[in-house]
Formats: structure tokens, sequence, C-alpha cells
């Protein structure tokens, strides 16, 4: 019974949510990749600054969040959320943010790195199709 469990609702559910991480993860680089190739930028104030830890086999990892408000060229004040970022950065600091004139909600306070950007993508990409492989080729055997 718990077998059947694992092969016909868990590893099925993983591989859906293998695919929808892909998807976020892909979707993310193209936000920021309009962001930056859009030319418009803002200057922002960090509103908030805080830290999250996740553990991850044991190992606690910080993740560094900002939450920031600007003022579009067209007037429209926005605040959005950001991971990552420098640790250093802290409530009432000003930087430069990125923003596509359709979607400024999505903007982003990092540097354009497309190459680092477009290198973690694959490698997530890489890592999440093959455990789907892996997975898929199990459930199939055992069904």
């Amino acid at each position: 019974m718990r077998m059947a469990f694992v092969f016909h609702v868990l590893f099925p559910l993983l591989i859906v949510l293998g695919f929808w991480a892909a998807y976020a993860i892909v979707r993310r680089t193209q936000e920021r990749r309009a962001a930056w190739e859009s030319g418009l930028t803002a200057q922002a104030r960090v509103v908030r600054a805080w830290v999250t830890v996740q553990m991850v086999n044991n190992v606690a990892r910080r993740i560094q969040w900002h939450e920031y408000d600007f003022t579009t060229a067209g007037g429209l004040a926005v605040r959005f959320k950001e991971p990552g970022g420098p640790a250093n950065r802290e409530p009432g600091d000003e930087t430069l943010v990125y923003y596509a004139d359709d979607e400024p909600d999505k903007a982003t306070a990092c540097e354009p790195r497309p190459g680092k950007d477009m290198f973690g993508t694959v490698l997530g990409l890489g890592i999440l199709g093959a455990a789907a492989v892996i997975l898929i080729k199990v459930t199939i055997q055992h069904w």
C-alpha cells in the first residue's frame, strides 16, 4: 500500500512540482531580462531588509530579502520585494532599479549579469530535468 502511494501519487506530484519550479525559473529570468533590456531605471529606496533561513540537508542557508519603493518615469509609485542583494543594504539606502514599462512591479535591483543569470537558469533547468527523467523512469517501471 505504501509503495503504491509513493509510485502513484508522490512521484507524479514531485514531477509536477519540478515542472512548476522550471516554469518559475524561466519566468523570473525573462522578467529580469525585460527589466534590464528596457533601459528604464529609477532611484529606489530600501523600505525593509530581512533575512530568512532555509535548512537544506541540515545546513542553514541565509537568504537576504529587500523591499524597495520607487516611482516610474510615468509617475506610478511601485513597491516590490526581491531576494538576494548585498547584505549591507539597509532600510533608507538608495539604489538603482531596472524595470520594464509594462510591468514595473517585476523590477530588479540586481545589476545586469545576463551571462551569470543564464548560467543559473540552465543549471537549474538541468538539475530539474535530470530529476524529472529519473522520477519518470522509476515511476514507469513500477506501474
